[in-house]
């Protein structure tokens, strides 16, 4: 008889956990206490108590070639930058495509999931729901948590004396849905992540002028990299991975800041971070530096005080008649629906083996997936998540001893706050290609470079140094799929597709790098026998 597992949410991670689910056999049911899927990407103009809520003009930071799910590209006339109308778009194909919709249930809310009183030999859960007024409960083998984190507003009013005296209007960024209603308003938007950098970037068009705080400083990335590619088909690769693992920590770090420099110079601006040494999540924005070098937006330091209508900075500078005040300040994240003894949440942070499993249960038959900030997308991490966590549920994969597990938690926090510093955005941070590979291992679906240098050495290359994407997970191993190998060599043609509009004629000229190639390898050769005649 087929495990019973709840799962929690019908976000991206709901979605995916429940096709996993699927694919090894196990019965899921997911409650979702909305009326559609999609989660964080599904854009309501009303803002909704324990919902995410995003801007109207969202557009994702990671491309659709590293974004997609592993055995499902995203059509390759697709932008390579989504909207999230057109992010949503995919989801619904997706579930469509795997028929997921049948398992979830709709505004259904998750009230309590608690053990049984067998926990310690069947493992089982009572999960009390409710909907349209009326209480359920159901018992189940497993639960899969995928309720998300971008829901519990942050805002600390505490940290900005004279809050209380302003007379402007303020509020935090979740409510932000569009620029209407802002225009010729003087604005202060506390907060330079990626929210605050987009939502300062669009009222700027209109406002008056637009102020922007920023405590420590950030880096500043063009969602466009090398050759016009996007950027993290260039970043996320193993062979750059593999440098930033080997070189010593000075060498990387001075690396990234020449990288990061290399569009515009931070210090210039006024954005270069506090410990540049710190590898911090960049802001992925297009326009930043456009509207500063306009004076649409303007830098400051952190707020010292504020008055009614006007904002004290700690430099000492003052900027007068603030009319709107916007904290994009970030989320806390919380889990009513459980017991603190279960998942605890202390200072943003919480105690999870690899992220996922909590250490001290006696059967792991509980998860969260989700529950993290990679340098890259979140869509192919909390899939290798969902695939691990099914597997372990079915008892394919073990998970090792409690005191083995909270040894790897305490070594993860340290190399985290050593990496990524300690601030509470970053409590969830992890490298990208490396926590997608230890998942991979914990299935036996990570490739295996030595066996493909012999046997496939074309393919071999292109994973090393090319992209580092969802597909390579899906060559070998449980859930093998026979398109991979494919995906992977035809990546660049999805690309580049949704640029091509424009027909144009093949150009005859010769191409200047190709001989530029042939003119060096001339050079090595006469040098070589330069160097044979004179010895």
């Amino acid at each position: 008889m087929a495990k019973k597992v709840a799962v929690i949410g019908a976000g991206v991670s709901g979605l995916i956990s429940l096709k996993c689910c699927v694919d090894e056999g196990l019965e899921p049911t997911c409650f979702e206490k909305t009326e559609d899927i999609g989660g964080v990407w599904r854009f309501k103009e009303k803002v909704e108590d324990g919902r995410a809520s995003i801007y109207q003009s969202v557009i994702t930071n990671t491309s659709k070639e590293m974004s997609c799910f592993s055995n499902f590209p995203m059509p390759e006339d697709f932008p390579n930058f989504l909207h999230n109308s057109k992010l949503l778009e995919y989801f619904r194909i997706f579930a469509k495509k795997f028929d997921l919709l049948k398992y979830i249930q709709f505004q259904t809310t998750v009230l309590s999931v608690r053990k049984c009183p067998d926990f310690s030999s069947s493992g089982q859960w009572k999960v009390v729901t409710q909907s349209n007024g009326k209480e359920q409960s159901a018992v189940f083998d497993a639960v899969m948590v995928c309720s998300g984190h971008h829901f519990l507003p942050h805002i600390p009013l505490k940290s900005f004396p004279g809050i209380e005296r302003f007379k402007g209007q303020y509020f935090h960024s979740r409510q932000y849905k569009h620029p209407d209603g802002f225009e010729g308003k003087r604005i202060l938007v506390i907060g330079m992540g990626n929210s605050g950098s987009d939502i300062a970037v669009e009222l700027s068009k209109n406002a008056a002028q637009v102020f922007i705080s920023t405590r420590h400083g950030t880096w500043v990335m063009s969602r466009v990299s090398e050759d016009g590619y996007p950027w993290d088909s260039v970043f996320h690769t193993r062979f750059r991975s593999m440098l930033r693992n080997a070189l010593p920590r000075t060498v990387v770090k001075w690396m990234i800041e020449q990288q990061m420099n290399r569009w515009f110079n931070h210090e210039n601006y006024g954005l270069e971070p506090q410990n540049k040494y710190i590898m911090k999540e960049p802001v992925l924005n297009d326009d930043v530096p456009s509207r500063l070098l306009c004076g649409a937006i303007k830098v400051k330091s952190t707020v010292k005080e504020l008055t009614e209508t006007s904002a004290i900075f700690e430099d000492g500078t003052v900027e007068e008649n603030i009319d709107v005040i916007i904290f994009a300040t970030g989320y806390s994240f919380s889990f009513p629906f459980l017991e603190d003894s279960l998942v605890k949440v202390e200072n943003n942070m919480v105690s999870l083996y690899k992220y996922i499993f909590p250490a001290h249960l006696e059967k792991s038959t509980f998860a969260c997936i989700g529950l993290i900030q990679p340098l890259g997308s979140i869509f192919p991490t909390a899939e290798l998540q969902a695939r691990w966590v099914t597997r372990v549920f079915k008892g394919l994969c073990s998970l090792p001893s409690e005191r083995t597990m909270m040894m790897d938690i305490i070594k993860r926090n340290e190399k985290r706050i050593d990496l990524f510093g300690e601030s509470q955005s970053q409590t969830l941070q992890t490298n990208y290609v490396d926590y997608l590979d230890e998942l991979a291992l914990e299935i036996g679906a990570k490739p295996d470079f030595c066996s493909l240098l012999f046997k496939d050495p074309k393919l071999a290359v292109r994973l090393y140094f090319g992209p580092c994407n969802s597909y390579q997970y899906r060559l070998a191993g449980p859930g093998q799929w026979e398109g991979a190998r494919s995906a992977i060599f035809t990546q660049k043609q999805r690309i580049l597709k949704p640029l091509k509009t424009r027909v144009l004629k093949d150009s005859s000229n010769f191409p200047v790098s190709f001989l530029l190639k042939i003119l060096g390898l001339l050079a090595v050769v006469v040098a070589f026998f330069c160097q044979l005649q004179w010895s």
